[in-house]
């Protein structure tokens, strides 16, 4: 898997050319018209991690890939990236045309609470697509006109004006979803499913075969918490309806997935990067997840 794709890649594929602040803004931000950067004579959108944030506005039929998971959208559509996961689009029909941003963590961190990846479109295992109706079309395509407009003026403090823009964005798709996902953790068995599921996503993606996943058991992560193993199991089984076992091994599979589909590592690299001594361990792993060997499934 290639190294993630940092600013300076995009600019310089997309435009040829590098904003003149853009070594020194570590809070880089930036909107585009969709449309002025896909069609002839652009590169194809390579499957990757990306070093920055990005929120799409995207019309037309698409499928994009996002981890292991594939979804065809047909229709307008709001899609949040995040530099944990690695993702690229495909479009379907010949009428694509939308809006996206473009930032760094830096964008928000001096004005807000916590990490802008806290939110939930942002989050690991957050929803990052949302399909969007008549009302709520219009609403995303006037702050993306707004935060064109803006991103031109001359205005000191545009950027403030900028970031209430992104907030609307993230808001907007947050009211499209349960409202349960804004529910604090409130009881210490929900803090330990949240502590235990951020310890799990923060070893993905693998982007080397040299990169190995070190935390593979329960035992593993109740020693990173502190906590008895029994503890862990049962407040993630309650909280979750899932014992700590399964949540790694779904993760485990999902990533599997991925390194088998993206990637050009051999079976063995990929077995040892996932953190099993033997390759003949990973087909049996692999093969009771999906029924198929992992060179079956590389053909599918």
């Amino acid at each position: 898997m290639e190294k993630p794709e940092t600013l300076e890649d995009f600019y310089q594929k997309k435009f040829n050319w590098l904003p003149a602040n853009l070594q020194q803004d570590m809070g880089h931000f930036n909107v585009f018209r969709l449309e002025d950067c896909i069609g002839q004579g652009q590169e194809p959108i390579k499957y990757s991690r990306r070093d920055y944030y990005k929120i799409t506005l995207i019309r037309g039929r698409n499928v994009y890939h996002y981890a292991d998971k594939s979804l065809e959208v047909d229709g307008p559509a709001l899609l949040f990236f995040n530099p944990q996961v690695p993702y690229n689009w495909e479009p379907l029909s010949g009428d694509i045309t939308g809006y996206f941003c473009i930032f760094k963590e830096g964008f928000f961190t001096e004005k807000m609470k916590g990490s802008v990846s806290e939110l939930p479109p942002f989050s690991p295992g957050g929803k990052p697509a949302y399909l969007l109706g008549g009302p709520q079309h219009e609403q995303v395509v006037q702050l993306f006109q707004k935060m064109l407009y803006e991103i031109e003026s001359d205005y000191p403090y545009k950027y403030d004006l900028l970031r209430n823009y992104v907030m609307e964005l993230i808001h907007c798709a947050l009211k499209m979803q349960p409202t349960e996902t804004l529910y604090q953790h409130t009881d210490a068995k929900s803090r330990i499913t949240a502590i235990f599921t951020e310890l799990l996503e923060r070893q993905f993606p693998i982007e080397s075969p040299t990169q190995r996943f070190q935390l593979r058991s329960a035992r593993d992560f109740a020693d990173q918490l502190s906590v008895h193993v029994n503890h862990l199991n049962r407040s993630i089984r309650e909280t979750t309806g899932k014992t700590t076992t399964e949540h790694i091994t779904e993760r485990l599979a999902s990533e599997a997935k991925a390194l088998l589909k993206h990637t050009d590592w051999n079976i063995s690299e990929i077995s040892y990067a996932l953190g099993f001594e033997e390759p003949a361990h990973f087909n049996n792993f692999f093969k009771k997840q999906t029924q198929l060997t992992p060179s079956a499934y590389r053909t599918v």
